[in-house]
């Protein structure tokens, strides 16, 4: 099995957590009913996300058999956007700790500085003379280096 495969047993402790898109209620719609697309199966969209996350490809790079590129990056974004990947990050260490436990009486916390000179939006201008824009990011693992926590934040550093 590859390592991009979804197992049907891993499938089966990821499904409840998957966001259940519905209409807002009161609006109307100019397509007919069934017309367009039909909608894509949750596994699938799954599947080609974890594809993308275990391969390191572009989103557009991803092989067709799992669908439209855009449209899984758009599932992605609002599986994002709705917790998806908190719930089941938790759910993961949660099931960790049941099997292995977490190693709470040592902790270790790093951080790791990235630039990116684009980011004006996220980090408003540089107020300092030579500082640049970036990203930080934050990481927090037992013992054993489980990752128990993961904080970005865009700043101002100096070089």
């Amino acid at each position: 099995m590859q390592s991009w495969t979804v197992s049907d047993a891993f499938w089966d402790k990821v499904e409840p957590f998957v966001p259940v898109f519905t209409r807002p209620e009161g609006r109307h719609y100019r397509r007919q009913p069934g017309g367009g697309r039909k909608p894509m199966a949750a596994r699938q969209i799954f599947s080609a996300i974890v594809y993308v996350l275990r391969t390191g490809c572009q989103w557009k790079a991803l092989p067709r058999e799992y669908g439209s590129a855009s449209a899984i990056h758009a599932h992605f974004q609002r599986w994002q956007k709705g917790g998806f990947f908190l719930r089941l990050w938790q759910a993961g260490l949660a099931e960790y700790d049941e099997m292995e436990g977490i190693a709470w009486r040592w902790q270790s916390i790093d951080g790791a500085m990235h630039k990116a000179p684009l980011a004006i939006e996220c980090v408003g201008r540089t107020p300092l003379i030579g500082g640049k824009n970036g990203r930080k990011t934050s990481l927090l693992v037992d013992a054993r280096g489980i990752p128990l926590s993961q904080v970005a934040s865009g700043q101002t550093y100096m070089m």
